[in-house]
């Protein structure tokens, strides 16, 4: 039987869409002068995790209440950790990297490496000088995300199903409750839940 070892499943934690199209989590509307304060009212009742899905055009918008709230807020004994994902595509690179030449010191980072294909190449992400800097200096936790098999990923994407949802045998689609499937998805979960377990300080309050 699978051990799932979520690091904070037996936290209360909420999950936020900050682009309004995140399903069944919690939507907040971005772009009114005060609305990133939902933050604060939210942890000062007690919730210890929230994970914010930063959308398209959200960006701006947060890096603003953000310069603006950072200082208060972190004198409450509130941390922030960033979460980039970088690909072999240098375009990812640099968006994590103009991030962090906003946030600085002023956040935790976790960076996910994620393997869009089968023999994915960071090079450079691991090479390039700046990247190298930015690891020196912020000392990221490095998070790795395999690629998934596109017999796979192509009908969880296409049906709009989660990955844990297949691993469950959670799902109306016939050609995802293929045992083959399934175990691939176990199999994806498992290590994925691994390298969240090796982070898990970067989240854990």
């Amino acid at each position: 039987m699978e051990t799932l070892r979520y690091p904070w499943e037996r936290l209360e934690t909420e999950y936020w869409g900050l682009n309004g199209d995140n399903g069944t989590v919690t939507k907040v509307n971005i772009h009114t002068s005060a609305g990133l304060d939902a933050f604060v009212d939210h942890l000062d009742g007690g919730t210890p995790i929230i994970l914010a899905d930063m959308g398209a055009g959200a960006g701006q918008v947060a890096a603003d209440w953000f310069d603006s709230m950072h200082e208060d807020v972190a004198a409450t004994g509130v941390s922030f950790t960033a979460v980039g994902v970088v690909t072999p595509d240098p375009a990812s690179v640099e968006s994590l990297l103009a991030w962090a030449s906003r946030l600085q010191d002023r956040v935790h980072y976790v960076v996910v490496e994620n393997a869009t294909s089968a023999l994915a190449d960071f090079t450079y992400w691991k090479l390039t000088e700046q990247a190298l800097r930015f690891r020196e200096i912020f000392s990221p936790e490095v998070l790795q995300m395999e690629f998934r098999l596109a017999e796979l990923e192509n009908p969880i994407r296409q049906h709009g199903v989660q990955l844990g949802q297949v691993a469950d045998r959670k799902v109306r689609v016939d050609e995802l409750k293929r045992a083959s499937l399934v175990m691939r998805a176990q199999s994806y979960r498992r290590r994925l839940f691994a390298e969240f377990d090796r982070a898990r300080e970067a989240f854990l309050p």
